[in-house]
Formats: structure tokens, sequence, C-alpha cells
């Protein structure tokens, strides 16, 4: 009588195992197509409209969000971008009655522009140090 009971267990088991993979395989394939429809309609960085998939927002949505113009040609003004976001992040303390919500928006809105500026403003800086050479700083010995 026992192994009918443990036979009943193995299989209702195997069931809903199966049925769980299968339905996480159905999720996992919605959202590869998803991402893929995505990407084919201007899902980069270079379209400006296009969501970063580390920080979950559109380009516009992160300038919205700080009230800054978009970057122009992979290069912002960082410093408004900074002043900006200094002085949301500080007005939404909770420990000042602010939201922990909003402060980590503004967080994600500048880490969006700088994603999209970063590279513009490594190669300048790069172009920079080749224009002006390489000037090693000389310890001297006492």
């Amino acid at each position: 009588m026992a192994y009918r009971y443990i036979t009943q267990v193995v299989l209702v088991g195997t069931r809903v195992l199966g049925r769980a993979f299968a339905e996480a395989y159905k999720q996992a394939s919605a959202s590869s197509q998803y991402q893929r429809a995505q990407a084919k309609n201007g899902g980069g960085t270079g379209g400006g409209g296009g969501v970063n998939l580390s920080t979950g927002m559109t380009l516009d949505e992160a300038c919205k969000i700080l009230n800054v113009k978009p970057p122009q040609g992979g290069k912002a003004n960082m410093e408004e971008v900074m002043d900006r976001f200094k002085r949301l992040f500080d007005s939404n303390e909770p420990k000042n009655g602010g939201s922990f919500y909003l402060q980590s928006k503004i967080l994600r809105a500048r880490e969006r522009i700088e994603a999209e500026a970063g590279p513009a403003m490594e190669k300048a800086a790069q172009e920079a140090e080749v224009k002006e050479g390489w000037n090693p700083k000389v310890y001297k010995d006492r």
C-alpha cells in the first residue's frame, strides 16, 4: 500500500516540476523576443531613446528627471548635471521627509546621462593629453 502512495507522490511531483519548467521556458522565450524587438526598434545608446539595461531608463526620461538638455553628439554639460543631481538628491533625503524612491530615480538618471556622455568625455580627455603631450611627475629625493 505504501508503494502506491510513494508512486503517486513521485508522479504528481514530476508533473508539477514539468509544468513549472515549461512555464519558465515560455517566459524566458517571451522576454528574449521582447528584448530583440527593443534592440531592433532603436534600443541602442546612440539613438537617445533606447533603454539602458543597467539603469532601466531612456535618455529622454533621465534628462526630464534632472531637467537638463540631452547630450549633443555625446557631449553633455556635466557640471550642470552634477549640480542638479546634488540639489535634487539632497532635497529628497529620507531623513528630512524625502523619498528613497525619488532619490534612486535621480541617481539612475545621472548614471544614464554619464553612460551616454562617458565615451565622448574619455575621447576628449585622450585628445587633450595627446595635444599637450605626456608630462610625467618626477620626484627627487633630498
